[in-house]
């Protein structure tokens, strides 16, 4: 059968018996040191996905902060257009003003009084809510590209918001100096009568 030997503690044992048991011992020593690398990697990653919910977290916090600004660039760069194409308050005040022309001149006033009062002052309001769309247009594109100097420091503003925003101060200048060209009468101004 197996052989006697001599054990650390000086008590006779069989060899297989104790091959049996020290494999046994280190099988359960490799066991137990698995199990510990397990756990201790079940925890890192724990502490790792609370710093990224934390972080999730704050980009939720962030990205609704920009949203006010990416609405108020938007917003800037469609009264850019507006102040452009014209507005149905515009085409309302016009049409007003061409009735209310109308009414004060008679048929016996000169052709002067008729083409300034019938068209000019129509053309007049006209420009004036044009104006009024391209100033709002760009008082809010630069209140947008203003805003991150008084927000939070370290917190950019998304690239597409400055861009929308810089083309709403655009429009916003353009409508502006189209206004007052048409205002003055130096673009498209009255015919002249005499």
């Amino acid at each position: 059968m197996g052989t006697k030997t001599v054990d650390e503690t000086g008590v006779k044992t069989d060899d297989e018996k104790t091959v049996k048991a020290e494999e046994e011992a280190a099988t359960d020593q490799t066991v137990g040191e698995a199990g510990e690398a397990e756990d201790a990697d079940a925890a890192d990653t724990d502490d790792d996905t609370a710093p990224q919910a934390a972080a999730g977290g704050a980009v939720e916090k962030e990205g609704s902060t920009g949203v006010g600004q990416g609405a108020a660039a938007v917003v800037s760069a469609g009264l850019g257009i507006v102040s452009l194409t014209g507005s149905w308050v515009g085409t309302v005040a016009s049409a007003r003003e061409s009735l209310i022309g109308q009414l004060e001149t008679s048929s016996s006033s000169n052709v002067g009084t008729l083409i300034e009062k019938g068209y000019g002052d129509a053309w007049h309001a006209t420009a004036l809510w044009g104006g009024a769309f391209a100033l709002v247009a760009l008082i809010v594109g630069v209140v947008v590209l203003a805003r991150p100097a008084f927000g939070a420091p370290g917190r950019p503003q998304a690239p597409w918001i400055k861009s929308v925003s810089w083309a709403g101060v655009a429009l916003g200048v353009i409508g502006l100096l189209l206004a007052v060209l048409k205002y003055t009468d130096i673009l498209l101004g009255l015919p002249s009568t005499g």
